[in-house]
């Protein structure tokens, strides 16, 4: 299993009227904590975009516990409970400022040859990088 943390402060024009995070921002937030998962591990979409592969999501599911608000640091914590294989599955876990539990989500991704615009496996480097995490 392989778990990674990073922050991520609301801002004001990611909220409505009564000051709570809009829902349909929180899926930046996971987009956010995925690409830093990633950059983690020294890996980043640019790169994979430029060797010929793009990760698109099939699949969304949030549950709101309680709401995000304006100007709270949010912790972002991502999990990928098993290797990838043409799909990458990414479980999250959202955090107010007083560690309290706000949000839950998973997100199913491909990995989509560019040239052929066909699923794939991720690049021998991808599963390399992730290994240590699944033995």
């Amino acid at each position: 299993m392989f778990e990674f943390s990073t922050k991520i402060r609301v801002r004001y024009g990611e909220t409505d009227q009564m000051g709570y995070m809009y829902y349909g921002n929180y899926a930046e937030f996971y987009e956010v904590g995925r690409v830093e998962m990633l950059r983690s591990l020294g890996l980043t979409y640019s790169g994979m975009e430029a060797s010929g592969i793009m990760m698109p999501v099939l699949e969304m599911k949030s549950k709101y516990l309680k709401p995000a608000l304006y100007d709270e640091e949010i912790t972002v914590k991502v999990i990928m409970d098993k290797m990838p294989g043409v799909k990458i599955h990414f479980r999250y876990e959202l955090f107010n400022e007083k560690e309290e539990l706000i949000h839950q989500a998973e997100t199913l991704l491909v990995f989509i040859n560019m040239a052929t615009n066909r699923p794939c496996l991720p690049s021998a480097e991808f599963m390399e990088k992730l290994k240590p995490f699944f033995e």
